[in-house]
């Protein structure tokens, strides 16, 4: 049987990569001063209509649970982070300054860079009304994908503020039912020919094509855009109106990331929400935030070779030559890993070539040999990476892992089958 088409399964080697960019999430959200918070997989499906009008309906996997509740899989994790704040904001200090990286699930067509489930890394800052935090947003967002070795020639933050759109439909007296279209068009602008566009804009489309092309400054954004600057990031961001965001409930800033390339789908996304918690019952507050799945990331990384992630290998495996010492192997295997250390050895009686080519499978770092020594409180261990081979006391095998064990080079050395033969302490 195959999983349901939309959703993955994670082999160990798939798990590591993820784990690896999750890993990067966290350690730079942290180091930003972001806490992490978490919510229900299952929320009424009400929340998200409040937030995000009834289109989303046709996308979540909803029923009915045995309380007759109508409840969705969370397609987002914006509504339970407004609902968490409304229910304790009082409780904390503003702003609020928080991370999350739930498993989303969404009922659409899968295709490249867009599955039915994935893990989406949120950062969010409430409580803050100054463009600091809109900044302070964006600056982490540049050094995530910093951090992963892109550069400013590979991936770009579109800039853009849904006022100065509003702006335009206010002066161009348009009717409040045109605005849905008129956003609309604007979003789809590099995905559809300009026929289509403009036909969808009648007369607008030449001054919004003028507009765009011609980037004419509006204040926010500006203001943003030398903030990057001062921190030496202005190369990673840019002015780009086309970008308009989810029309439900962005009141400003408004921002997206991509490949320079132009290959993949947007990396991330997000703005300035500064109504929503009003909207869905509590009280006014402003935010800002984005989120960035690990789909179209690992994509990237696996494309730009930047991200190597391998399974961690044991730092020691036990051969055990004779099954008469396996009591006295098994407890100084238990007495190792009591001691923080990776620990592997063979469950069963094999041949001492089978033990060595598993050790080899593995990529154990370190090779301990179990033979009548260990009664007389000794062992041979064998360093992979460097082919030592000693005869050291079994008290004192901990320092030798500990001291040796992080240097070794786990990618490289020689191959244990050929370590196996080696005699002596050559």
């Amino acid at each position: 049987m195959q999983p349901l088409p939309g959703f993955r399964d994670f082999y160990p080697e798939d798990l590591v990569f993820r784990e690896a960019i999750q890993s990067r999430w966290r350690s730079t959200a942290r180091r930003y001063g972001f806490v992490e918070y978490d919510g229900p997989v299952l929320e009424p499906v009400e929340l998200y209509r409040k937030k995000s009008g009834s289109e989303i309906l046709d996308q979540v996997y909803q029923f009915a649970d045995r309380g007759e509740r109508l409840v969705a899989m969370r397609p987002e994790m914006t509504p339970t982070l407004v609902r968490m704040v409304q229910a304790r904001h009082r409780d904390y200090r503003k702003p609020l300054k928080w991370f999350s990286i739930p498993q989303l699930y969404r009922y659409e067509r899968a295709q490249r860079g867009r599955l039915r489930e994935h893990f989406q890394w949120n950062c969010d800052i409430l409580g803050e009304e100054s463009l600091e935090a809109d900044i302070e947003i964006l600056s982490l967002l540049i050094d995530l994908l910093r951090g992963f070795g892109l550069g400013s020639e590979e991936f770009v933050v579109r800039v853009s503020d849904r006022g100065f759109w509003v702006r335009f439909f206010e002066r161009h007296k348009l009717k409040e039912e045109e605005r849905y279209g008129f956003f609309q068009a604007i979003d789809k602008i590099e995905r559809q020919p300009r026929e289509k566009t403009e036909e969808a804009l009648g007369p607008l489309a030449a001054p919004v094509f003028r507009l765009i092309d011609e980037r004419e400054p509006w204040e926010p954004v500006e203001r943003i855009l030398a903030g990057l600057s001062t921190r030496g990031l202005s190369g990673f961001a840019e002015h780009d109106y086309r970008v308009v965001r989810g029309l439900a409930y962005y009141t400003g800033t408004v921002f997206e990331v991509f490949d320079r390339q132009g290959v993949f789908r947007a990396i991330a996304g997000g703005g300035r929400y500064d109504d929503l918690l009003e909207r869905l019952g509590g009280e006014r507050m402003p935010a800002v935030g984005f989120g960035m799945g690990d789909v179209v990331l690992g994509e990237l990384l696996r494309a730009k070779q930047k991200l190597r992630a391998t399974i961690p290998p044991p730092e020691l495996f036990v051969v055990i030559s004779e099954e008469e010492v396996r009591p006295a192997a098994v407890r100084l295997v238990h007495s190792l890993r009591d001691q923080g250390f990776s620990v592997d050895y063979p469950l069963h009686a094999a041949k001492p070539k089978k033990q060595w080519e598993r050790a080899e499978a593995v990529g154990a770092r370190h090779v301990m040999v179990a033979d009548f020594r260990i009664m007389e409180g000794k062992a041979e261990v064998r360093e992979v990476a460097s082919r030592k081979s000693q005869v050291v006391a079994l008290d004192a095998i901990g320092s030798l892992l500990q001291t040796v064990g992080g240097e070794a080079d786990s990618g490289g050395g020689t191959p244990l089958s050929e370590l196996s033969e080696c005699k002596g302490s050559g």
